[in-house]
């Protein structure tokens, strides 16, 4: 196992920087995940961590040692892509057993290798079978079995499900977490699904621009968003947003809706943005008037789609909710879970 430093790294195409200045600590044995949407920069790092791409500047250390000018073979970590990428010719064994054989390991010790990844991964009835006898998470998991034998020092994953249906995809995420417990080996893993990263990772890091927007464990970064994109990035459905002023005790919107928030006098009038997650609002026969857009029944819960004067809201309400679109929705606002941000930089505003 190995920790991983990554201090102040950029990565440069000619005149375009798509690094900047990139710094995360990652601690032996973490589970980090490195996430945000396509072109923030996140493959690209994760592809330097690798040593499949060259470093701009900065420095990346695998367990105490700089490897900015080591060759990937030489950095003892392994990589599972998306594609799978399995050599269609050899067997599930051969191919999960391959980076062995090309080490020069002895026969018995590559036996036994695979033999263990297999049982962990349920893969022992398909060791004889080829790839294109396999599903794609059957494929997956050989992808994993062969980084595994490997015993590296790091597991890299590079959006490893992305090719699954919703249903496989959930029962990998299981497996890879549980590997992961069992193994205890560090691990970073790129995804664009916040989802996988909620429910993956001890720590994320939200990327954008090719820049570190906040690092943090999952509730962390769901409670307390460090500003309005981690805001709007986390969370499933996605955080509202309501621009307006504090006016006293009160925020208004810009439309004239009062919000009641707590703390918010000693801010004075200013513009602000408020942010309030769909879950934290709720039914209330003396609360605001909304406009129903839409109703969606999930079975344990609903999800109402509304309009607020001129903010389009969502509410995930725990009762079954029979009212059609158009109709008027009365709904209170959990004040203890209000966000605020600043509205021109986009900052949490603290208190």
């Amino acid at each position: 196992m190995g920790s991983v430093k990554i201090a102040g790294v950029r990565k440069s195409y000619g005149a375009l920087e798509v690094l900047h200045d990139v710094s995360v600590d990652i601690a032996d044995g973490e589970f980090t995940v490195l996430v945000g949407p396509s072109g923030c920069g996140k493959s690209t790092l994760l592809r330097m961590i690798a040593g499949l791409e060259a470093i701009s500047g900065g420095e990346i250390a695998i367990d105490g040692k700089v490897v900015n000018n080591v060759a990937p073979k030489e950095r003892d970590i392994a990589m599972v892509f998306q594609s799978y990428a399995l050599y269609p010719h050899m067997t599930v064994e051969a191919n999960m057993g391959f980076s062995l054989r090309l080490a020069g390991a002895p026969k018995p010790e590559i036996a036994k290798r695979v033999g263990e990844a297999a049982r962990m991964l349920s893969l022992e009835p398909y060791l004889q079978r080829y790839p294109r006898h396999l599903s794609g998470g059957q494929r997956q998991r050989v992808a994993m079995g062969r980084a595994m034998v490997r015993n590296p020092k790091v597991f890299l994953f590079d959006e490893p499900l992305s090719n699954l249906d919703a249903k496989l995809r959930v029962q990998m995420r299981s497996e890879i977490k549980q590997n992961h417990q069992r193994l205890k080996t560090t691990t970073i893993y790129v995804t664009h699904d916040q989802i996988e990263a909620m429910t993956m990772a001890d720590r994320i890091v939200v990327m954008h621009g090719g820049i570190v927007e906040q690092i943090g464990s999952p509730l962390e970064l769901y409670d307390r968003p460090a500003n309005l994109f981690v805001a709007g990035f986390i969370g499933s459905p996605s955080m509202n947003i309501l621009k307006g002023r504090l006016d006293g005790s009160s925020f208004v919107t810009d439309d004239g809706t009062r919000v009641a928030v707590n703390g918010a006098a000693a801010r004075g009038d200013q513009p602000i943005t408020l942010g309030i997650r769909p879950e934290h609002l709720r039914l209330d026969p003396q609360g605001l008037s909304a406009e129903i857009v839409t109703v969606e029944p999930m079975g344990s819960e609903t999800q109402v789609a509304m309009r607020l004067g001129g903010h389009d809201l969502i509410g995930v309400f725990r009762e079954r909710i029979l009212n059609s679109p158009g109709e008027i929705l009365k709904i209170g606002v959990e004040t203890d879970n209000i966000h605020l941000f600043d509205a021109e930089t986009g900052k949490r505003l603290e208190g």
